[in-house]
């Protein structure tokens, strides 16, 4: 009955060793093992972040190039349509503008709806292509860097300079440089701003017919 009454004492009273806990050096040791964790933690989902961020730029970089030529293509190759038999030409020279005429609800005149167009080099920020149809310039494609033409005769070497020679004009070279909407402080090339060129020889099917 004592060795009951004992043991019932024990646990109503626990020792004091029992209530000792953690010491301050086992705290600051976890403390220090934790923030060293998440130090770590953070480092990578840094680096990871700027990673993507990074790749991000680029993709958009790369399909606003893509997606400019691709439109500037399909409506050059309409370039000269003219089954009213006109007098008008397709793509005539000029050195600082590219310019596009077709007839195409064949009426006779170029005055309709994207029967003009005109594309132009803004080298003012953001430094864009802009699209013109007659009713003003608008913004066609945003962070381009540069945005060149040339004039090219049937055999595809011959390089038309002047506005004498429009009847001459049979392809046109293309080359458009896009670059990423922000500079990267990891690129030192460019002033930080990765770049991306396309170059396409695009040929009317309407010109010299």
């Amino acid at each position: 009955m004592e060795n009951l009454n004992q043991k019932n004492r024990e646990a109503f009273h626990p020792s004091k060793k029992a209530d000792g806990g953690f010491t301050m050096i086992e705290l600051l040791i976890a403390m220090a093992v934790g923030l060293v964790l998440l130090g770590t933690m953070y480092g990578v989902f840094t680096m990871h972040s700027k990673t993507f961020g990074t790749q991000e730029r680029i993709a958009e970089m790369q399909q606003t190039a893509r997606a400019a030529m691709d439109m500037m293509t399909r409506e050059i190759r309409m370039a000269g349509y003219n089954p009213a038999g006109a007098t008008f030409d397709g793509i005539p020279y000029d050195a600082d503008k590219l310019e596009i005429y077709a007839d195409l609800d064949g009426n006779g005149d170029t005055n309709g709806t994207n029967e003009y167009i005109k594309y132009t080099m803004d080298s003012d920020y953001p430094f864009e292509i802009r699209r013109d149809t007659g009713g003003g310039r608008q913004e066609f494609a945003l962070n381009i860097q540069s945005f060149s033409f040339v004039y090219l005769e049937a055999d595809g070497i011959t390089t038309v300079t002047t506005s004498a020679d429009n009847n001459k004009i049979r392809q046109i070279r293309i080359t458009i440089t896009a670059r990423t909407a922000s500079p990267d402080p990891d690129y030192t090339s460019n002033g930080g701003y990765r770049s991306y060129t396309l170059t396409s020889v695009i040929t009317p099917r309407n010109l010299g017919l």
